[in-house]
């Protein structure tokens, strides 16, 4: 649930959901940490909180089918992408599993390894 200005400020194209999850509270899908910028033109910007936990509308279906997902050891509720559409703000949600450790410095390794490659690769086209 947005308000007015906040429906504007998406449709701008100023909301963040880096760092932001969401999870099922009381029966509720909630997005938590989102950041949406206030909207420039709007009046009564003294309260507002940019970070605020905003409400999801879902079918209760839908919410009964992510809880039951959600209640396997390790699966998170993870939004990926914010947009309007047709005058709707729409968000578009994934359950997935977080990384270990191991798994993180396993995928930086092959990163790296994979730009030291393209370096010589280049560096053996120009010369």
């Amino acid at each position: 649930m947005l308000s007015g200005q906040e429906v504007k400020s998406v449709k701008l194209g100023h909301a963040s959901l880096a760092g932001s999850y969401a999870k099922i509270q009381n029966g509720q899908a909630v997005l938590i940490n989102a950041t949406i910028k206030p909207y420039p033109y709007a009046s009564g910007l003294e309260n507002y909180e940019p970070t605020r936990s905003r409400k999801l509308l879902l079918h209760k279906n839908q919410i009964l089918k992510l809880e039951t997902r959600l209640s396997e050891k390790g699966l998170n509720l993870i939004p990926l992408e914010i947009y309007a559409k047709k005058g709707l703000v729409k968000l578009l949600l994934s359950v997935g599993k977080s990384k270990k450790k191991i798994d993180k410095r396993e995928s930086i390794k092959r990163r790296e390894l994979k730009k030291t490659i393209e370096r010589a690769t280049k560096k053996n086209l120009i010369n």
